[in-house]
């Protein structure tokens, strides 16, 4: 492709406003329209001159002057744009999940193929300080046995937003399924899965808080929690990843980690998180401009296979048994 791509931004809130100015800034990029509530989509073209406002989805993704499509709306609603996205040609960066289930995931990422298109599913976290230091630090621990990923967010009062419905957002490690995505990121493949979900949601599909933790069984040994939670009866914000081998610790608490071993403790920092967004754009960009075919950070096997294994966490909550994963195959 050729710039300058043309593109169409899903979406109204904070990741849809974000995602839209670094592409008008960018001058490999033009925002031709944006689709979300009227009104704050409106608010956004005006800021960033963006030409065209829609208040169905439907309509601007089948605009003959769009070559991107990035979508920033509401979980539930992430496959069905995709969907019409790609069925009218064009290529695609969603935020995670791209679905809530494996079936329509698998089915999505067969039709970009089909279509010669490129799908991207967003996950920064892969991109970010704490996963870089991992990666960097895992073979000084030996041989890991125990990972532990914790993120608990109190909001008290809870926002009148989608986040705290759960038709919308979706089973929460589904909807925080990039919790699952890093931990998959580093031992591969789950055996089997043990959940369990606790919220308060109500008729019409809203709730004040959830907390959904998971153990996760790998193929290689390694033992997994997970542990999901926000709302208004929670009073401490935390953010650990831990991770403990043969020969040592990795430890992190927010940004600001250490890598334990025999030898003492040395401090890792992870620095900020801003301007990830950025860099995920920046990767997208290069890879459908360039000759060489950059690659993407984040491979369709480790997607399917982190739905696959939220999609397991939600049937074993259910169920209240330990759930056994069909054999997704990891490149």
């Amino acid at each position: 492709m050729q710039p300058p791509l043309r593109v169409g931004i899903v979406g109204s809130g904070f990741v849809a406003k974000l995602r839209a100015d670094i592409l008008t800034q960018d001058p490999r990029t033009e925002v031709m329209a944006i689709a979300g509530t009227l009104a704050k989509a409106t608010a956004i073209a005006q800021e960033l001159q963006i030409p065209h406002v829609h208040q169905y989805w439907s309509e601007m993704v089948i605009r003959d002057d769009i070559d991107l499509v990035v979508v920033c709306n509401v979980n539930r609603d992430h496959s069905a744009v995709v969907r019409q996205a790609m069925r009218s040609g064009k290529h695609v960066i969603v935020e995670y999940p791209l679905a809530f289930t494996y079936s329509e995931a698998q089915e999505l990422i067969n039709l970009a193929q089909q279509q010669n298109l490129m799908l991207h599913v967003e996950h920064i976290e892969l991109l970010g300080g704490v996963h870089q230091l991992v990666l960097e630090n895992l073979s000084k621990i030996g041989n890991p046995f125990y990972a532990r990923y914790v993120t608990k967010s109190p909001q008290r009062p809870v926002p009148d937003k989608w986040t705290y419905k759960s038709d919308l957002f979706g089973f929460p490690l589904t909807a925080a399924v990039s919790r699952i995505n890093r931990i998959t990121a580093l031992f591969g493949k789950v055996q089997q899965v043990s959940c369990q979900l606790r919220d308060d949601s109500d008729r019409d599909h809203s709730f004040k808080s959830c907390i959904c933790n998971a153990q996760l069984q790998f193929e290689n040994g390694v033992l997994a929690d997970i542990s999901y939670a926000k709302g208004e009866n929670f009073w401490q914000a935390e953010r650990t990843m831990e991770l403990q081998g043969s020969d040592g610790a990795i430890i992190f608490t927010g940004d600001r980690g250490k890598l334990i071993t025999a030898d003492g403790e040395i401090e890792l920092d992870a620095g900020t998180t801003r301007g990830l967004f950025k860099k995920d754009t920046e990767i997208v960009l290069e890879h459908l401009l360039s000759t060489g075919d950059r690659p993407l950070y984040n491979s369709h096997d480790l997607i399917l296979h982190s739905i696959a294994v939220a999609n397991a966490a939600e049937k074993s909550a259910t169920t209240h048994q330990m759930i056994a994963l069909p054999d997704f195959s990891l490149s």
